[in-house]
């Protein structure tokens, strides 16, 4: 279960990963009177001010990220951890209901035997069905 933990936890971290891009910053406003006009050099119009806001940003974000992961990773750990529990937990209860005899399984869904029967022969009926079907398909492919 640590392999799927992992990569669960791996996916949420790529998730918030590609979310930060050339787009977030270019949507910063910038101030003209801080050096903000884009008629100046590259060098003026990203002005001193203008990189520690887009510093403060990152750390803002990457604060943010951090936090929601703390709480995130956990929970996906925890959920690949029950779903395997239960996987397992399921085919145990399959593999020992697949045990039990016809009497027994009957007296446990308390069924009417009526009703178990007409089940019974509708299954047979489903079988004659699909080993008909099987035997057209090939007459048909064989031609």
């Amino acid at each position: 279960m640590r392999d799927q933990s992992k990569k669960a936890a791996l996916q949420l971290v790529d998730m918030e990963c590609c979310y930060l891009t050339v787009e977030f910053f270019r949507k910063l406003p910038q101030d003209v009177e801080k050096g903000g006009n884009p008629t100046q050099s590259i060098f003026d119009r990203y002005h001193e001010t203008y990189l520690r806001r887009i510093g403060t940003t990152v750390l803002s974000y990457v604060n943010m990220v951090c936090a929601t992961l703390r709480h995130s990773i956990p929970k996906s750990i925890v959920y690949c951890q029950v779903r395997e529990a239960k996987r397992s937990l399921l085919d145990f209860f399959y593999t020992e209901l697949g045990k039990l005899e016809q009497k027994r399984l009957s007296a446990l869904l308390n069924e009417d035997p009526a009703v178990m029967e007409r089940r019974s022969a509708l299954a047979k009926r489903l079988e004659l069905y699909r080993s008909a079907q099987a035997e057209i398909d090939t007459v048909a492919w064989s031609k």
